[in-house]
């Protein structure tokens, strides 16, 4: 009925050193998503749908450090910890859910951005408020239906080991501690990534295609400019995001190492997203005009 998360153990020795620089990064994180979404919120100026999308991107960075982080620092702290199979269920469900809810919304978002350009003088009746809701809708039931299926599936199938050699309920982690033949679970994990990390880049490969050859057609230097300055930024996050998350769930298992893997699940679960705001803070005018403010 219950896991160890063996988190550092291989360097428990810097655990303390690890714990410092992880909590701050992490109270920095909160405070930089906080101030961008309530800065939003609070600017009228800045009542827009891409801004709506960046608050909610803001929200779901939040929420995904909240599932992992927290349990690092008890790991840190303690050594490794015990935690619930209901727990460990629970965590791995949640950090599903936020991650591919971000997968969908930053696909979202590069349709905003392809629609302002490629469509500037329809903009505001393609892009109303009752689209934007459904679109971050449909990025939160993708979400629930990825986490749902995936953790249902993996949790009905038998344990024969009680040691994560990991900080946290990852997958990959958890298959090494499958009973049976995991090769049909290592499917289900393409399957997954291919839906939630694949099909999302495609489209927003499609949707910066479209986008750069009608910059590239404007004849003004200044309004290709202004098109590449509002789109430059959603860029970078996306390629933080995917380029992390691909490494992670689309390399083969041979590949497979558990620092590797811890250092990768670092990058995207603390770093990315206390990078996303500071992106859109200090490359984005009307933003930083709205922080003075």
């Amino acid at each position: 009925s219950e896991f160890r998360l063996l988190g550092f153990s291989e360097v428990s020795h810097l655990n303390p050193l690890l714990f410092v620089i992880l909590f701050s990064l992490y109270i920095l994180t909160l405070m930089a998503n906080t101030v961008i979404a309530l800065t939003i919120n609070g600017d009228n100026t800045l009542h827009t749908p891409m801004y709506f999308f960046l608050t909610q991107l803001s929200c779901l960075d939040i929420c995904y450090l909240s599932v992992v982080v927290p349990k690092i620092l008890e790991n840190l702290m303690m050594g490794s910890i015990a935690i619930s199979k209901t727990g460990c269920a629970m965590q791995m469900f949640f950090f599903l859910f936020f991650g591919v809810a971000e997968c969908f919304l930053l696909a979202v978002m590069s349709f905003d951005r392809y629609v302002a350009v490629c469509y500037p003088l329809h903009y505001i009746i393609i892009m109303n408020s009752r689209v934007c809701k459904s679109l971050v809708a449909g990025t939160y039931i993708c979400g629930t239906a990825v986490g749902l299926v995936h953790t249902i599936i993996t949790f009905t199938l038998p344990f024969c080991g009680l040691a994560i050699n990991h900080f946290f309920c990852e997958i990959q982690p958890l298959l090494e501690l499958l009973c049976d033949n995991t090769s049909p679970s290592e499917i289900q994990v393409i399957v997954v990534a291919v839906f939630a990390i694949v099909v999302p880049f495609l489209f927003i490969i499609y949707s910066y295609i479209r986008i750069i050859s009608t910059i590239l057609k404007m004849s003004a230097a200044e309004s290709q400019r202004k098109a590449f300055s509002t789109c430059s930024s959603h860029l970078l996050v996306v390629i933080l995001f995917y380029g992390t998350a691909s490494s992670m769930y689309l390399r083969p298992k041979s590949s497979y190492s558990a620092s590797v893997d811890k250092l990768l699940s670092l990058s995207y679960t603390v770093v990315t997203p206390l990078l996303n705001p500071i992106i859109y803070s200090l490359r984005n005018e009307e933003v930083k005009q709205a922080l003075k403010k």
